[in-house]
């Protein structure tokens, strides 16, 4: 993830504040938000259009080569930051990362024991379901793993919205183990949609 694009942006402070938003500041303080798991999904999508309208470089477009180039960088910085906060896993990620703790995952696969565990059976579950043609055993596993995904997102608004300051930078880090476990639920989500059926040769 990535909480510096803010600082390579250029454009004078006063095209930001034209706008309404904190153009310097991070993701949340760029639409107004408290810097949180739990958000309104509406409230975001409604700042990211008046954003979108007051930076879209069309509006820009008669004053030169310059002014252009800012108000596509800040147009690119609101869809930026609008589909990051957007998206639970890309939220969660890049707040773990504004309180100092990076997800990391290609180096960082550690998951814990029981999970691994548990996603060695839905992959066992899943191969098994597929070579029996069985989908009632398809439903049941999507089930299982919905459930699954439910709980690590609330393990994970627990950890960033509720630990008391003192113990924030503690809870940065199980919520970045959380992450890590939402990522690898998020791929085999993917694994579990309907394949594509090939067209026939004809």
């Amino acid at each position: 993830m990535d909480t510096a694009v803010h600082g390579r942006v250029h454009g004078s402070p006063q095209q930001g504040a034209k706008a309404g938003a904190d153009f310097r500041g991070d993701h949340f303080a760029l639409f107004g938000l408290e810097p949180r798991f739990a958000l309104d999904t509406e409230a975001l999508s409604a700042e990211w259009r008046r954003l979108q309208a007051l930076v879209h470089p069309d509006r820009f477009a008669g004053g030169g080569d310059a002014q252009a180039r800012v108000a596509m960088q800040w147009s690119t910085l609101v869809n930026t930051a609008y589909r990051t906060l957007l998206d639970p896993l890309a939220r969660a990620a890049y707040l773990c990362e504004l309180r100092g703790v990076a997800i990391d995952a290609e180096r960082n696969t550690a998951m814990p024991v029981d999970f691994l565990d548990e996603q060695m059976q839905w992959r066992e579950d899943l191969d098994q379901a597929r070579a029996d043609g069985d989908a009632q055993a398809l439903q049941a596993l999507s089930a299982r793993v919905e459930q699954r995904r439910r709980e690590v997102l609330r393990a994970i608004e627990r950890h960033l919205d509720q630990a008391p300051p003192e113990a924030e930078e503690g809870a940065a880090r199980e919520a970045a183990a959380e992450v890590r476990v939402l990522m690898f639920i998020e791929r085999f989500r993917r694994d579990l949609a309907p394949r594509a059926r090939r067209p026939e040769a004809s």
